[in-house]
């Protein structure tokens, strides 16, 4: 149905959207291969489901607030990226918006021509050539009243398919992307990055959209290769550095090309960022200057991954061992085989024998040895990893040593503070812990503190008295439950009792009517006998008497085999059981109604009829009338009925009505009491 294609619509773009607000922030840019496709491919799936729920503004850049708001608490670097992340957002959906423009003048052009349907050879040509979604095609023809010819469509995608196969066979060499075409054609960067943050150096390459150009202008997002550069490429878990290319520029307004992020490909590190301005051109001089603060903070972050690793061996085996990790600039991840959680006294053990580490001021030592001697030393590899003949040993002597390409601090004491986030499970005997380190640590400890204080101050209490007091009010909090539920029985119960007694006494009611019916009887005969007038005179006084006590009693119901009554609060179950023993009770003729709110906006009813009166009314089409006036329905046996509903406002007009349709039901002989 169009709401079960709304409700799809809708999922797929606040799904995308999360996806594509975390690729965005982790440095990834829209392109034609690899992550940038991917990324490309959910923007525009984002686009395009928007424009079915009829969103014809551009919108993501709007949405991503929304999709931030949601995750920031988790990922706070999202926030930090806001910027990156809008401006990238922005580009793609412009971008794709004029693809779908140029698609929707040639289908306008297909239209004009007045066609019965729009041939699958012209859905092929606005999909292959304009990049006009099959979708959007059928639904624009759609509100022309026509139809696509949807099989020709797929007969001209497989041929073109067998095309495309065909030109792999005889040319795979096209089917390359030009960066991978690139690390084949010019000489490896030179990374200078472990002793400079700065270095002079030469444009070699300069892919616009994944494609290479000879130059970009301002506002255009670009990938540079450098002859040499001191930005790390992303690699072992360590995300790429940021940073600035500077230079004269080649119209001497003097260049800035701001980079985000940097990635490897074979030997080539790729730069992408966006040039902010000026002209950048493929053989200009430029200065590559990286983030100081971002590198510090990568340095930090990936020294206290190897510290946490050696501490895991330590404290939870020397079975441990890496399955992945990431070592951003705001905090690190590990992840790590292990068949149970981490114990809070172990991450605590943790946690200290790292900070301890760090206090004692442990000096690194970095090496270039063979891979053999590094292993014979014992350096510790990640398990599955491909390794040159001559690696780079990271050691903190006493501690840690491993073969590691990342950038590091020269003490272990630059790193200030190590502290533990949280340990999950992320996959079958895989377990993963966050943390924070260095300058990272102060900003996670003051929201740490302010909620203390908070709670301090609301619990009137010292920090170390929080737990004891959270404690106490559960505790309280419990008795409270379980005191409630015994009050709420203790009132069921009394109510009940209150309507077993009007039973008995409505009982009573009927006994006396009863007799006066044997009184009557007594009249009648005594009137045709007229040698009886004393003894009718006599019966006569006694009538008047009773029948005074009949309007004493009329208060209790005109109807004494007919009972009425709210009781709120009972069971649904226990108000069945009562109104079939009190129909018992009142015996032959009997009709009980009893209806009640069992819980907050919830009615129950229940009706149970004798045999005489289910007779000439059932029950179940009686209770099901009733139930309407409360916003409900019921059903059930002639005998026996329940019904519910979900306005209690109206319970006493429905019992009222309840009243009038049995007072309807009165047989004469009743009438005549």
């Amino acid at each position: 149905s169009s709401d079960e294609a709304s409700r799809t619509s809708l999922k797929v773009v606040a799904d995308h959207m999360r996806a594509v607000c975390q690729l965005i922030c982790d440095g990834v840019t829209a392109s034609n291969l690899g992550r940038g496709y991917v990324l490309r491919r959910l923007i525009r799936r984002v686009v395009r489901h928007g424009r079915l729920l009829g969103i014809e503004r551009p919108f993501t850049v709007e949405l991503s607030e929304a999709a931030i708001a949601l995750m920031e608490a988790a990922y706070p670097s999202l926030r930090q990226r806001q910027q990156a992340i809008r401006a990238e957002l922005g580009r793609e959906e412009a971008r794709f918006r004029d693809t779908l423009e140029r698609g929707e003048k040639r289908l306008a052009e297909i239209l004009a021509t007045r066609p019965g349907c729009i041939g699958g050879a012209q859905a092929f040509e606005l999909h292959d050539t304009y990049g006009f979604p099959l979708e959007l095609t059928a639904e624009i023809a759609a509100e022309q009243g026509l139809g696509v010819d949807r099989e020709g469509f797929e007969l001209a995608m497989a041929a073109q398919r067998q095309r495309a196969k065909a030109a792999a066979r005889s040319v795979d060499l096209t089917a390359r992307s030009a960066i991978e075409t690139l690390a084949d054609e010019l000489p490896a960067t030179c990374f200078k990055g472990y002793g400079s943050l700065s270095e002079r150096t030469e444009v070699m390459a300069l892919l616009l959209q994944g494609a290479c150009a000879d130059q970009a202008a301002a506002g255009d997002a670009v990938q540079v290769v450098l002859s040499a550069t001191p930005f790390y490429g992303e690699s072992g878990g360590q995300v790429g550095d940021r940073g600035v290319l500077s230079g004269d520029g080649r119209d001497g307004s003097g260049l800035i090309v701001r980079i985000g992020d940097v990635q490897k490909t074979g030997g080539l590190f790729v730069h992408s960022g966006v040039v902010e301005r000026g002209t950048l051109a493929v053989g200009d001089a430029v200065n590559a200057r990286v983030d100081a603060a971002c590198r510090r903070r990568a340095r930090m972050n990936h020294t206290a991954t190897h510290l946490l690793q050696s501490a895991l061996r330590q404290v939870l085996g020397p079975e441990i061992c890496q399955a992945g990790s990431l070592v951003d600039f705001d905090r690190l991840r590990f992840d790590f085989n292990h068949p149970r959680p981490a114990t809070a006294g172990e991450l605590q053990r943790i946690e200290a024998l790292i900070n301890d580490w760090i206090s004692e001021a442990h000096g690194l030592a970095v090496a270039e040895m063979p891979i053999e001697q590094a292993r014979a030393r014992g350096a510790i590899a990640m398990f599955g990893e491909k390794y040159d003949d001559v690696v780079r040993v990271v050691d903190v002597p006493g501690v840690s040593m491993e073969l590691c390409g990342g950038t590091h601090v020269s003490n272990t004491a630059e790193i200030g503070l190590f502290k533990i986030i949280s340990e999950s499970g992320v996959a079958a005997g895989i377990r993963r812990i966050e943390a924070v380190a260095g300058a990272a640590v102060l900003p996670y400890l003051e929201e740490r503190d302010r909620v203390c204080r908070e709670l301090g101050e609301r619990f009137k209490a010292q920090p170390g008295e929080i737990v004891e007091r959270v404690v106490a009010l559960q505790d309280e909090l419990k008795g409270l439950r379980k005191q409630l539920a015994a009050a709420r029985s203790d009132l069921g119960e009394e109510r009940l009792k209150s309507l077993k007694d009007k039973v008995t006494n409505q009982l009573k009611f009927l006994k006396t009517l009863k007799e006066l019916q044997v009184l009557n009887d007594k009249r009648k005969k005594l009137q045709a006998l007229k040698d009886k007038v004393k003894e009718l005179r006599a019966l006569d006084e006694k009538v008047k008497d009773l029948q005074a006590l009949k309007d004493e009693l009329k208060e209790l119901g005109r109807f004494p085999h007919h009972l009425v009554d709210r009781l709120d609060g009972v069971d649904p179950n226990m108000l069945q059981n009562k109104a079939q023993g009190y129909c018992k009770m009142l015996g032959s003729g009997a009709a009980v109604v009893l209806g009640g709110s069992p819980t907050k906006g919830k009615v129950s009813l229940v009706a149970a009829f004798s045999a005489e009166i289910a007779e000439r009314q059932p029950a179940n089409e009686f209770i099901a009338a009733v139930a309407k006036i409360c916003g409900g329905g019921g059903g059930g046996r002639p005998n026996l009925a329940l019904a519910g509903g979900r306005d209690v406002s109206k319970l006493d007009d429905a019992l009222e009505h309840a009243r009038q349709k049995l007072k309807a039901l009165e047989s004469p002989d009743q009438s005549s009491c």
